[in-house]
C-alpha cells in the first residue's frame, strides 16, 4: 500500500526548534534581570514615589505632591550643592589629559618603567578614605606638608578647607589623585593594543611627535577615552566620601555636593527628611539619566557603524 503524501512529508518544526536561537541568550539573561529589576529599578521607583511623600523613616508618610519639589527650587544649599557638582564634574575631567600624559610618559622601554607604573597605580588601588585623610595633613595650615611648600617660597599659608571659596577646588584634587591613576591605566592598555603597521606607516611617510600623537595614536585610544569619559563622569556626579572625610560638608555647607547634600538631609541628625532627600536623589539620578542616555546612543551608533 503506497502511503499518503501528509507521512511522507517531514514533522512540523516545533516552536522551540524555530525560535531556539532567540530565546537562549535571554534565558541566560534572566537571572540577571530579575535580579537587576528587583534591587535596582525598583528602588529607583520607590525613591520617586517616596519623593512626592513628608516622611522622616519612622512614621506614617503623608502625601504632600510636588511640594518636596518646590521647597527644593527655592533652596539655596541645593544649588551651592549643585554648583559644587558642576565644579567637580569640570574639574574631574582633567584626569583624562593628565592620564593620558602619565601613560605616554610610562609606555617606554627603559630600566626601571615597571617599578614606576607601580607607583603611579598605586592610589588607584588604597581606600578614598585614605586619600581623603592624606590630603587633609597636607592641607593642615598648621604643619602641613603644604604649609611648608608655601614657606620655602615665602608665601603666606592658606587653610584651604576652610575657605569656602576654594574648598570645593582642595577636595577635588584630593578626587583627582587616584582618578589620574585610574585613566592611565585604561591608556596604558590602549596604548599596548596599538597597530604596530599603522605606526610603522606612518613613520615611513614622515610623521612624528604630535602629529603621530593626533593623527594615528589618539584615533586607536578612542575605546580608551570613551570609558575614561564616561567613568570619570559618573564618579564626578556621585562624588560623597571625598567631601564627607575631608569637610562634612563645611565650611557653612560650601562643599557640600548632591549626594552629600541628600544624606544630610535623609538620614544624618540635621535632617531625618526622608522624602526631602529622595527628591535631592531624584534630581541627581535625572541628571545622571540625561548622561546614560548620551551615552548609550554613542554606544550604539558604534556599533552601527562597526556593523
Amino acid at each position: 500500500m503506497t502511503p499518503s503524501p501528509e507521512a511522507l512529508a517531514p514533522p512540523a518544526a516545533s516552536w522551540w526548534s524555530k525560535h531556539q536561537i532567540s530565546v537562549v541568550p535571554w534565558l541566560f539573561l534572566l537571572p540577571a534581570l530579575l535580579m537587576f529589576g528587583v534591587y535596582v529599578i525598583g528602588p529607583i521607583f520607590q525613591s520617586i514615589a517616596l519623593s512626592f511623600y513628608d516622611w522622616d523613616g519612622l512614621g506614617t508618610p503623608k502625601y504632600i505632591g510636588l511640594g518636596n519639589y518646590i521647597e527644593l527650587s527655592g533652596d539655596e544649599d541645593f544649588y551651592v550643592a549643585l554648583k559644587n557638582n558642576v565644579i567637580w564634574f569640570f574639574g574631574f575631567l582633567l584626569a583624562i589629559p593628565a592620564g593620558l600624559g602619565l601613560a605616554l610618559l610610562l609606555n617606554q622601554k627603559v630600566f626601571g618603567i615597571r617599578l614606576a607604573k607601580s607607583l603611579f597605580f598605586f592610589p588607584f588601588v588604597i581606600s578614598q578614605v585614605v586619600i581623603g585623610l592624606v590630603f587633609s595633613w597636607f592641607y593642615d595650615p598648621t604643619n602641613g606638608l603644604l604649609l611648608h611648600v608655601m614657606g620655602f617660597f615665602g608665601m603666606e599659608p592658606i587653610a584651604i578647607l576652610s575657605d569656602d571659596t576654594l574648598v570645593t577646588y582642595g577636595i577635588v584634587v584630593a578626587g583627582l589623585y587616584p582618578q589620574i591613576a585610574y585613566c592611565m591605566i585604561l591608556y596604558l592598555t590602549g596604548l599596548n593594543n596599538l597597530r604596530p603597521d599603522l605606526i610603522e606607516a606612518a613613520r615611513l611617510e614622515g610623521a612624528k611627535g604630535w602629529t603621530m600623537l593626533w593623527k594615528i595614536v589618539l584615533p586607536q585610544l578612542r575605546p580608551a577615552t570613551f570609558i575614561a569619559v564616561v567613568v570619570t563622569v559618573v564618579g564626578s556626579l556621585r562624588s560623597f566620601d571625598m567631601v564627607s572625610i575631608m569637610t562634612q560638608g563645611g565650611p557653612f555647607g560650601q562643599s557640600r555636593v548632591l549626594a552629600y547634600y541628600m544624606y544630610e538631609k535623609a538620614l544624618s541628625e540635621y535632617g531625618y527628611r526622608m522624602g526631602y532627600g529622595t527628591a535631592i536623589a531624584t534630581v541627581l539620578f535625572l541628571l545622571m539619566l540625561v548622561y546614560i542616555i548620551f551615552v548609550l546612543r554613542r554606544v550604539y551608533k558604534q556599533e552601527q557603524e562597526s556593523d
